[in-house]
């Protein structure tokens, strides 16, 4: 292959996560009330085979030919039942890479104030939806667990090609698990880093303006 060419399929990639990942678009949506922002949230129906019951934001996998944040805005359409029209934008989080072979991309939004009342949980999708002011989330520090990943590694391994074979020293890692408890709710996992995230973006502008 010729330098020429080499140069021109590097320099104009556009770079993602190496290996194969399922990507997900996630919105975490703010609306407008007398009190000041509140973060929608909902609960997983209870029929659905991943996650039941649990608290999670808006979101899904991507479809073909979308990008993240349509995706999230989609999502976010469907399982509240209002227009896409309804939805503002305005801007990304810090994304996902997780050992479980999802990039996950969560953007903020703005449900306009037209559209509220429009709000219903998408049957067989989500349970309830509810709020939970925006302050609460820049004044609580989440309890934070640190749990450890490591390999497994299948019998048929070749052992005999790599340094030290079985006594190989392999490396771990460490994956955070954040707990917010709110009026007896609780927010965890994902939904709660994404959401910590948030916070903890909000607060460091405030704390330099």
């Amino acid at each position: 292959m010729k330098a020429e060419k080499i140069m021109r399929l590097i320099k104009n990639r556009i770079p993602r996560p190496e290996g194969k990942y399922q990507v997900f678009g996630v919105m975490a949506p703010l609306i407008e009330t007398a009190e000041g922002y509140h973060m929608l949230l909902e609960i997983r129906a209870s029929t659905l085979r991943r996650q039941p019951g649990e608290i999670s934001l808006p979101g899904g996998m991507k479809e073909e030919g979308e990008t993240p944040v349509e995706a999230a805005v989609r999502e976010t359409s469907e399982e509240l039942s209002i227009p896409k029209a309804g939805i503002s934008v305005l801007g990304p989080l810090d994304y996902l890479v997780t050992p479980f072979n999802n990039t996950i991309y969560p953007f903020v939004g703005i449900i306009e104030q037209a559209y509220l009342s429009h709000i219903k949980g998408a049957p067989n999708e989500v349970e309830e939806v509810f709020t939970v002011p925006l302050d609460f989330f820049l004044s609580t520090r989440p309890q934070c667990y640190q749990v450890g990943t490591k390999f497994e590694i299948p019998r048929e391994f070749p052992f005999g090609l790599i340094p030290n074979g079985t006594e190989y020293n392999w490396r771990s890692g460490i994956y955070p698990v954040y707990f917010y408890s709110y009026k007896r709710r609780i927010i965890w996992g994902i939904t709660a880093r994404i959401l910590k995230n948030l916070a903890d973006i909000l607060n460091e502008g405030n704390s330099t303006v």
